[in-house]
C-alpha cells in the first residue's frame, strides 16, 4: 500500500462500520478518500466487491480523472466520476455514497420539489446549522443512467468542502474534509430520513384510526 497505507486504513474502518450497519446490499455503494492533493489521487472501492469483507482488493488509487495509476484488474466503482468532481471543486477529504431504503424512499417522495428540507431537528447541527429556525435542504437529483450527465447535474451542488447530495431511487452522496466529518454527516442524513418517514407513518396511523 506504500505511501497511502495511512489513507487505506482509515478507508476500510469505515467501510467497515458501514457495512455493519448493512448500508451496502448487493454490492452497491461506493467509497473514496484523498491521497494527494495536487495534482489529485484518491483511494475508491473496486467495482462489484462484497463489501462486508476486508480484502487487499478492496480500493484502488485513481487519477483526478477516475483512471487507475498501478496495473490491476480491477475496476473502480461506476460512480467514481461523482468523487473525481467533488474532488476537483472542492477541499473535500473523503466522500461517501449508500443505498438505503430511507433514502432511497424519501428520494421519490420529494424528487419532484428537487429538495427536501428539515428544521427545528438537532441532527441538523451536524451540517452547521445552529440558529434555532435554520434549515437544512438536502437536493434531489435525477438518476441518469449516463454517469458523466449525472456527474453534470451533481456537480452543480458541490459549492463548499462538505455536503449532500440524493440521486432520486438511486442513494445519497456526502462529503466532509475528512472521513470522520463525511460519516458524521452520513449518520446525521440518515437519521433524519429515517425519523421523517417514522413521522409519516404515525400521522397516517392517526388519520385512519
Amino acid at each position: 500500500m506504500k505511501e497511502y497505507e495511512s489513507e487505506w486504513k482509515e478507508l476500510a474502518s469505515v467501510k467497515k462500520e458501514l457495512a455493519e450497519r448493512d448500508w451496502f446490499m448487493g454490492t452497491s455503494g461506493n467509497l473514496a478518500i484523498r491521497v494527494n492533493q495536487s495534482p489529485t489521487t484518491f483511494l475508491v472501492t473496486a467495482s462489484g466487491k462484497d463489501k462486508r469483507q476486508q480484502t487487499a482488493e478492496d480500493f484502488l488509487l485513481v487519477s483526478e480523472t477516475g483512471a487507475p495509476l498501478e496495473e490491476t484488474h480491477l475496476r473502480p466503482s461506476a460512480e467514481t466520476l461523482l468523487h473525481c468532481r467533488i474532488y476537483e471543486q472542492s477541499n473535500a477529504g473523503c466522500s461517501l455514497h449508500v443505498h438505503t431504503i430511507a433514502n432511497n424512499v424519501v428520494s421519490e417522495l420529494y424528487g419532484d420539489n428537487g429538495v427536501i428540507t428539515f428544521q427545528h431537528q438537532e441532527l441538523i447541527k451536524a451540517f452547521d446549522k445552529w440558529g434555532e429556525d435554520d434549515t437544512l435542504e438536502i437536493p434531489i437529483i435525477p438518476n441518469h443512467a449516463h454517469i458523466p450527465d449525472l456527474a453534470k447535474e451533481f456537480s452543480t451542488h458541490i459549492r463548499a468542502d462538505k455536503g449532500v447530495v440524493l440521486i432520486r431511487n438511486h442513494g445519497i452522496t456526502v462529503w466532509g474534509r475528512n472521513a470522520f466529518e463525511a460519516k458524521k454527516l452520513l449518520e446525521a442524513s440518515e437519521f433524519l430520513f429515517q425519523y421523517h418517514l417514522s413521522l409519516l407513518s404515525l400521522k397516517q396511523q392517526k388519520i385512519q384510526v
